[in-house]
């Protein structure tokens, strides 16, 4: 949308504040999405539910790319935005919960890599569709969007459904054949299994290939165990909740929505120069979260993603005096342009190496498994309105003041973030989901500090005692 929101303006004559809506509405239509998409994937499976995003959303992509007025448009913003909300939530409890502990972090932020994949591509349709007349391009751009939909509803039904739902469903026969296909040994799937079965409350003893399965226990409860939750399950959503707010309100929406923009600030004028730009934006986005999945599961976590907020906090500052010191200057400053352009593609770098991907492979592990798809819907939600108050509030702050300022701001608040997962966040690296509940009780935050700096010292030694207390068949049981 970055792109063709330029062409968008010129064909419908629309104001700045339309136009502000229009971009940034659609995390605000996501929220639908998201409240719904752990009741649907608890009813019909993750996997059917991630063929329902993909519907949704080429329906949506399709109304855009046919819009012939304003309000036809916002309706196919509203539609995909429904989609967006439930890939959101589903994308990482599905890749979560089928994942074995030793590749999850890997596998879970694969997700997050094709989201910008996605993003990287759209910018360069955006220039190659900008050669076309106003009217025509920027449709493509935007209706382009529904054929990678058709790949996803297709390829999904080839995927396995996730063992723990399938355990919640009482189907131990289907979840343990898959649980033996995604699993590194034997072993280790009979032993996920058994952590399954105690998380859902099923008796150990109980092999049949279909067992009773009380539905309240994870279907009536999960509102009130989220609303009234134990010490344990309050740790985790403040640190899920936490890192999903910090992510958008660093200012990341802002940057991805609107790069033209700032670039235009930063001195770069032409059309084609700031579509370029963004591409740059798109491509060190796309490279650096492919880099980060690589070391989520051999650097951990917590290290990743404190060492990308300060990165974040030093490229924010720079840029924000960039963008300062040009604004004051009365003439063409060329080696303050520079500086913008290199401090925002670190902002990108730094931000797609730790809290890009870490955000949502950490909530969808760290979540109980009956409270995990609509955990995560929840704190999807709060992600999305963030960014959408940061992405509706850019121009109007940037008016208010100025683009400097704004990254000031985003700078400081990226330092505060620091300061909470630094406190906040224990490292999740090496342990299975049914062990979180056991990593989040007992808390107490004056002590989180010295037994998380602990973890990082001897983290990888608990990783390899993790496994070797696989190997051995024993088992440490989360009461999730």
């Amino acid at each position: 949308m970055s792109g063709a929101a330029i062409f968008i303006q010129n064909d419908f004559k629309i104001t700045d504040t339309q136009l502000e809506i229009l971009v940034d509405v659609l995390n605000i239509y996501s929220l639908v999405g998201s409240a719904v998409a752990g009741r649907t994937s608890d009813w019909i499976g993750r996997r059917y539910t991630i063929v329902v995003a993909a519907v949704i959303f080429f329906v949506g992509a399709l109304l855009m790319g046919f819009a012939t007025n304003y309000a036809f448009l916002m309706f196919g913003r509203f539609v995909a935005g429904v989609g967006v909300g439930y890939a959101l939530v589903i994308a990482p409890v599905y890749t979560a919960e089928v994942s074995p502990a030793s590749s999850r972090g890997f596998l879970t932020s694969f997700p997050e890599v094709f989201i910008n994949s996605g993003i990287l591509l759209g910018y360069v349709s955006n220039y190659g569709f900008s050669k076309l007349s106003t009217h025509l391009g920027w449709r493509l751009m935007l209706g382009i969007g529904a054929v990678p939909s058709v790949f996803l509803a297709v390829g999904i039904l080839a995927m396995p459904e996730s063992p723990r739902w399938l355990v919640l469903q009482g189907r131990l026969e289907d979840a343990k054949r898959v649980l033996d296909k995604t699993s590194d040994s034997k072993e280790e799937a009979d032993l996920r299994l058994a952590d399954i079965k105690e998380a859902a409350g099923i008796p150990q003893d109980y092999t049949g290939a279909i067992v009773s399965v009380s539905k309240r226990s994870h279907d009536e409860g999960v509102w009130r165990d989220l609303m009234r939750p134990t010490p344990a399950v309050r740790r985790v959503l403040t640190a899920a909740i936490g890192i999903h707010f910090f992510q958008q309100a660093s200012g990341i929406a802002a940057v991805v929505l609107y790069g033209p923009r700032i670039f235009e600030k930063a001195g770069i004028h032409k059309k084609n120069d700031k579509l370029l730009a963004t591409i740059a934006i798109g491509s060190v986005k796309t490279l650096f979260i492919l880099v980060a999945t690589f070391f989520l599961d051999k650097v951990g976590r917590r290290r990743l993603l404190l060492s990308s907020v300060a990165g974040m906090i030093v490229s924010l500052s720079g840029l924000a005096i960039g963008l300062t010191i040009i604004d004051h200057s009365p003439r063409k400053l060329i080696w303050a342009i520079a500086i913008c352009l290199t401090t925002i593609l670190l902002y990108v770098a730094f931000f797609s190496i730790g809290m890009g991907p870490i955000t949502s492979v950490y909530s969808s592990e760290v979540l109980p498994l009956k409270l995990r798809a609509q955990g995560v819907g929840t704190v999807v939600a709060v992600n999305r309105v963030t960014s959408g108050v940061i992405s509706m509030t850019f121009i109007s702050l940037t008016k208010a003041i100025m683009t400097g300022g704004a990254f000031f701001l985003y700078a400081g608040i990226a330092m505060v973030a620091f300061v909470f997962f630094y406190t906040f966040l224990p490292e999740t690296q090496g342990k299975t989901l049914e062990e979180m509940d056991a990593l989040f009780n007992g808390f107490k935050w004056k002590s989180s500090i010295r037994r998380s700096s602990k973890e990082e010292v001897d983290g990888n030694s608990n990783s390899n005692s993790n496994r070797n207390r696989k190997t051995n068949g024993q088992s440490q049981l989360g009461a999730s």
